[in-house]
C-alpha cells in the first residue's frame, strides 16, 4: 500500500540534475520506497550498477518488490548512508557517477504507528529508523538529565520553549514513564498549545519537540556530516551528488559543505580574515536551493519543507 501512497519529492527536478550526465554506477543512499530509484533506473539504461542503501528494514523489503524489474543492476545494503565508503569497497567500487540522499522522513515511516514518528497516531514511544539501534525517543524523554533534553530541544528542535518542555518532562517522568506518543502529546499539548496556534504558523505545537527527538535518536546532524566529506571523496570526476532536506538544520550543514567544497579560499582563523588559496574540490550546480513547484507542494503536502542542492566534483 504504501508504495501507492508514496510520492517521491523534488523528482522531476532531480532528473533533470543527472539527465546530462551518463551514469555508469550510481548510489541511492536513502532508498526508500524505491521512487528515486525507479525513475533514475529508466531514465539512465546505461546503468551497470546501482547501490541502494536504507537503515529501515521495512523499506528495502518495499523497495526490492518495486525494484525487481531492475534486480540485476541493483545490489541492496541495510545499512545508514554514512557507511558509503563500506558499501562502495563491499560492492567492489571505488567511485560512483552518481549520488542522491532524500533526508526526509519518509510517509510510510510516518504513517505506520509502531515506528512512533508521528504525533498524529498512537504507537510507541521509539523514533528509531534502524531498529537494530538501541536507542530509543522513549529512552530520551524518561532518563536523559534536564540539561541533555534542554539542548537537543533547543538545538535540533529549536523550540522557543525548550526550558518548561524539559523542565515538564522530568517533573512529570518521575510520577509516570512515557510510554506512547500520545503519553508525550497529551501531556505537552496543552503546556504548548497557543490561542490560535492554528491560524497564526499552521505548525502542531509538537512538531519541534518530535523532530528533536527523532534527530537525537538517529544521530541524523552528525552522521549527514560525516556522510557529506565521504560523498564527495567517493565521486568520480564529474560525478554529481543531489542532496535534499527538509529543515533548517540539515540545509544549513549541506550549504555550507558545499560552499566550502566549491571555493578557491580557506579560512586560517576562526574571526575571518585570513584566507589561503586552494583547489576547489567541485563546482556547485545549484547557488540557491531548487525548491518544490507549487503543484507539488498541492499535491503533496509533506513537500512543502524540501530543499535540493547539487554539485559536480572537479
Amino acid at each position: 500500500m504504501f508504495m501507492n501512497a508514496h510520492q517521491s519529492v523534488l523528482l522531476d527536478e532531480c532528473l533533470y540534475f543527472f539527465k546530462d550526465k551518463p551514469l555508469f554506477s550510481f548510489i541511492d543512499g536513502t532508498l526508500g520506497a524505491g521512487g528515486h530509484t525507479e525513475a533514475l533506473l529508466k531514465e539512465h539504461p546505461e546503468i551497470q550498477k546501482f547501490i541502494g542503501i536504507d537503515q529501515d528494514s521495512d523499506a528495502l523489503l518495499i523497495a526490492k518488490k518495486r525494484l525487481n524489474l531492475f534486480k540485476e543492476k541493483i545490489i541492496f545494503y541495510h545499512r545508514n548512508f554514512s557507511e558509503i565508503k563500506q558499501v562502495l569497497m563491499d560492492a567492489g567500487l571505488v567511485t560512483v557517477d552518481g549520488i542522491l540522499v532524500d533526508l526526509g522522513v519518509s510517509s510510510m515511516q510516518l504513517d505506520t504507528p509502531e515506528k512512533g514518528f508521528s504525533f498524529l497516531r498512537d504507537g510507541p514511544l521509539d523514533m528509531r529508523m534502524d531498529k537494530r539501534q538501541v536507542l530509543t525517543a522513549a529512552d530520551i524523554v524518561n532518563t536523559w538529565e534536564e540539561r541533555d533534553l534542554s539542548y537537543i530541544l533547543k538545538v535540533y528542535g529549536e523550540e522557543k520553549n525548550w526550558r518548561k518542555v524539559a523542565a515538564a518532562i522530568v517533573k512529570e517522568r518521575n510520577q509516570r514513564l512515557f510510554k506512547t506518543t500520545f503519553d508525550l502529546v497529551c501531556f505537552l499539548e496543552p503546556l504548548l498549545r497557543e490561542p490560535s496556534w492554528i491560524k497564526k504558523t499552521k505548525i502542531h505545537p509538537l512538531t519541534k519537540t518530535f523532530q528533536a527527538l527523532r534527530i537525537a535518536v538517529n544521530q541524523e546532524l552528525e552522521k549527514l556530516e560525516f556522510f557529506l566529506k565521504d560523498a564527495l571523496e567517493s565521486l568520480s570526476i564529474g560525478g554529481r551528488l543531489a542532496v535534499i532536506t527538509f529543515h533548517s538544520l540539515e540545509d544549513r550543514i549541506v550549504k555550507h559543505f558545499f560552499k566550502d567544497a566549491a571555493s578557491d579560499k580557506v579560512s586560517t582563523s576562526g574571526i575571518g580574515g585570513v584566507f589561503l588559496d586552494k583547489v576547489p574540490e567541485c563546482k556547485l550546480l545549484t547557488k540557491k536551493p531548487i525548491e518544490p513547484s507549487d503543484d507539488e507542494k498541492e499535491r503533496n503536502p509533506r513537500s512543502r519543507s524540501a530543499k535540493l542542492r547539487v554539485i559536480e566534483k572537479l
